[in-house]
C-alpha cells in the first residue's frame, strides 16, 4: 500500500496487490476488490481549485511510491467517487471507462420493486417467492465448497482459492460487513448462494454460485431481492458489481439500476511482460 503523509497527518492511501510473474513485478487489484484507487483525506474548507491541487500533490506521492517497485505492469480500478485521474495521465497511465449498475436508494422497498422491469423481473420474483425461501446462516466453508463445485461443473477451475473465499467471508461476517444469502426450494434443497459485502454507503454483490442442475431463470433475481430486503436500513445502496458483458449488463439494468462509470487505469513499463501475458491468455 502506498501512503502519503505530511508531518504526521495522513493525506492519502492507495492499496494494491503486488506480485511477480515471468520474474517481473506487477501491481493489480486485490482479488474480490472491484474498486480501489486513491483515497484522499481532505483538509476542511478546500476550494475546488485547492481540492484539485491537493489531489495532484497526494497522487504524485502515491504514484512515486508505487513506481519505486518498478512494476512491469500496473492496473487499478478507481472507486466511482474518484473522478480525477489527471495525475496518473501525467505519469503516462492510460484510462478505460468501465461501468457498474447500482440502485442508489434501497430504503423504500416498494419503490425499489416498482422500478424493476415488470415482465423480466417483477413477475419472476413474485412467482419464485412462493417456491423458495432464503437463509442467511450458510458457513463460509460451505459456501467456498459450493462455489468450487459450481465452477467444476462447468469444466473450469475456480479462480478464487478456497482459503481466500473462507477468509474474506469470515472476516466480513464477523465485522457485520457481509453475509452469505442462500436460496432453497420448499423442500430445503440448496439452489444458489451469494456473498454480499457492505459498508454504510453501499452493498456489493461479490460472488455467486449455483446448483449446476438448476435452470436459473428467476432464481438469481429472487436472491438479489432477498438480499436487498435484508439490507434495507443497514446501508444506502446496492451495487450489482456490473459487467461489461452485454447480456449481464441488461440483466442488471432491468432492476432499474443506475449506470455508474468508474475508471480503470493501467500502465505497461515492459513490452515483454505485456506480450507474455497476452500469449498466456491464448
Amino acid at each position: 500500500m502506498a501512503i502519503a503523509y505530511k508531518d504526521e497527518t495522513l493525506l492519502g492511501v492507495m492499496p494494491f496487490h503486488y506480485g511477480r510473474k515471468f520474474g517481473m513485478a506487477y501491481l493489480l487489484q486485490p482479488q474480490l476488490t472491484q474498486y480501489s484507487g486513491p483515497h484522499y483525506f481532505y483538509p476542511e474548507g478546500l476550494s475546488e481549485s485547492h481540492r484539485l491541487e491537493f489531489e495532484k500533490e497526494v497522487a504524485r506521492e502515491l504514484i512515486r511510491q508505487m513506481e519505486t517497485i518498478r512494476p512491469a505492469f500496473c492496473l487499478q480500478c478507481f472507486s466511482p467517487s474518484v473522478t480525477n485521474w489527471l495525475p496518473f495521465y501525467w505519469r503516462g497511465y492510460s484510462q478505460t471507462t468501465r461501468y457498474t449498475y447500482r440502485i442508489d436508494d434501497i430504503s423504500d422497498l416498494d419503490a425499489v420493486f416498482a422500478n424493476f422491469d415488470r415482465d423480466k423481473r417483477q413477475r419472476k420474483i413474485k412467482k419464485f417467492l412462493s417456491l423458495t425461501n432464503a437463509r442467511f446462516d450458510m458457513s463460509p466453508e460451505a459456501f467456498a465448497t459450493f462455489h468450487a463445485a459450481y465452477w467444476n461443473s462447468k469444466g473450469q477451475k475456480d479462480l478464487l482459492p478456497y482459503d481466500l473465499i473462507v477468509n474474506v467471508c469470515s472476516e466480513a461476517v464477523a465485522r457485520h460487513q457481509g453475509f452469505i444469502a442462500s436460496l432453497h426450494d420448499n423442500d430445503g434443497k440448496l439452489l444458489m448462494a451469494r456473498f454480499v459485502a457492505y459498508d454504510s454507503v453501499s452493498a456489493y454483490s461479490l460472488m455467486s454460485a449455483y446448483d449446476p442442475m438448476l435452470h436459473r431463470s428467476g432464481h438469481s433475481e429472487t436472491l438479489h431481492w432477498y438480499a436487498i430486503r435484508y439490507l434495507t436500513g443497514v446501508t444506502k445502496s446496492y451495487d450489482f458489481e456490473g459487467s461489461m458483458d452485454e447480456g449481464i449488463e441488461y440483466f442488471y439494468r432491468s432492476f432499474g439500476a443506475k449506470q455508474v462509470p468508474f475508471f480503470e487505469i493501467s500502465k505497461s513499463n515492459n513490452m515483454l511482460f505485456k506480450l507474455l501475458t497476452r500469449i498466456k491468455k491464448q
